[in-house]
């Protein structure tokens, strides 16, 4: 495997995204915790952040708890604002992560514990929702249908794994990628904003959907 990038100045794209994938799946940690994210989006997550400085970041699916970490240290960071993690088990979350004072963890399906969720929303707050569960299409669609209520515009909805199939020869398939698309036609109240992608190399191709009015479309 290739390891010495100005050795492979000439490697197709589609090459390169493979090492880059076994890098994240094996290697990647977040303050020594397991992280499964690709570096280039989760700076384009910060940027985000503090742009638009939500009030509470939703993590659906948190895997090792090394994401919703680095997001409750951005949050300390800007002084405001929680992240809420669901996933269907927490079991290899590390205590430390856990006990974070902004973190709250909710277990079980993110579809079926939205009522959960959206009690710990108040009407005013800004809500940035980053899906990463199961990457099937009809859960990533369910997903962003009920999520997709809970953003004023100006709010971001990232769907994280589109590159399934479209970048790299992993997960379901149709997966996220036709799931965003399908959620776009139906919703007339969300872009894609391919902006987001601008280092080229995401692991969220269209992935970055930003809310642009609260009465078109389907509203969740």
């Amino acid at each position: 495997m290739a390891r010495y990038m100005e050795e492979h100045l000439d490697m197709p794209l589609r090459d390169a995204l493979a090492i880059i994938q076994e890098r994240i799946m094996n290697q990647t940690t977040y303050f020594g915790i397991k992280a499964l994210k690709n570096p280039f989006d989760h700076w384009v997550y910060q940027e985000l952040i503090y742009q638009n400085q939500p009030d509470v970041i939703i993590e659906i699916g948190n895997a090792s708890g090394g994401a919703a970490l680095s997001l409750a240290h951005l949050c300390d960071l800007l002084g405001r604002g929680k992240v809420i993690g669901i996933d269907v088990s927490h079991r290899a979350i590390p205590e430390r992560v856990k006990n974070h004072e902004r973190i709250t963890f909710i277990e079980g399906d993110a579809c079926q514990r939205f009522a959960d969720v959206k009690k710990l929303i108040a009407e005013d707050d800004r809500v940035l929702v980053i899906e990463d569960s199961s990457h099937t299409y009809q859960n990533t669609l369910e997903v962003l249908r009920s999520y997709s209520a809970l953003l004023k515009p100006g709010d971001y909805f990232i769907v994280e794994d589109g590159i399934c199939h479209h970048g790299l020869a992993v997960g379901p398939a149709p997966g996220p990628y036709e799931a965003i698309e399908a959620f776009a036609r139906e919703n007339g109240g969300f872009e894609i904003d391919r902006s987001k992608e601008s280092f080229l190399i995401t692991w969220n191709p269209k992935g970055y959907l930003r809310r642009i009015n609260a009465g078109a479309g389907q509203s969740g």
